[in-house]
């Protein structure tokens, strides 16, 4: 006996698809392991991998180990407060100077209490070479070269300077109008921050 024939066997044709010249359109592979990467990018997975394959000296490593973001927050805020004024606020507050004295009034100038900047800047503040000691040194942890700043959180220890490590020199920058920077330093606070 035969066997049955199924009855919808010639509704649907398997119709292969030809990829050659003129015919079908291949589907599109993912070819971003064979993509020649920039040299830039290269370098940043290279770093990545051999970050996580060797074994890290403490003095570099301390600086993968950043204030948690509550803390972080509550000192950035606190040294929004002591950012240097800009050009403008400066221009205004010798202009208010100068119509007090052609007022005849003696104004007494106070110099405004301010971060400091700057990597050498801040190492003579930690040393207190120049009248003035830091009270506090904050410090990014995304320096590169790492060199120029590894030094410093062995400086504030040996001179007693609290500091702390912080995610990111273009945020430093911000509060001092720069792009970015390696290293802030307060020298005095208001006394509602004297805590």
């Amino acid at each position: 006996m035969a066997p049955a024939k199924n009855p919808f066997a010639k509704l649907v044709e398997s119709r292969p698809k030809d990829f050659g010249i003129g015919n079908n359109i291949k589907p599109a592979k993912d070819l971003t392991r064979f993509v020649r990467w920039p040299r830039y990018i290269r370098l940043q997975r290279q770093h990545q991998i051999l970050k996580t394959r060797l074994k890290v000296p403490p003095m570099i490593n301390q600086f993968s180990k950043t204030l948690p973001k509550p803390i972080a927050t509550q000192v950035f805020r606190m040294a929004g407060k002591y950012k240097p004024e800009n050009k403008q606020e400066k221009r205004e507050r010798i202009r208010a100077l100068a119509a007090l004295r052609a007022e005849g009034k003696t104004a007494e100038a106070e110099k405004p209490i301010v971060l400091k900047h700057g990597i050498n800047h801040v190492a003579s503040l930690v040393m207190g070479k120049r009248g003035q000691k830091a009270k506090l040194v904050l410090i990014a942890h995304d320096v590169d070269p790492i060199e120029l700043v590894m030094w410093l959180p062995t400086l504030c220890n040996k001179c007693g300077v609290p500091y702390c490590i912080v995610k990111g020199k273009a945020r430093l920058g911000r509060l001092v109008h720069q792009k970015t920077a390696t290293a802030l330093a307060l020298t005095e606070v208001n006394k509602e921050d004297a805590h």
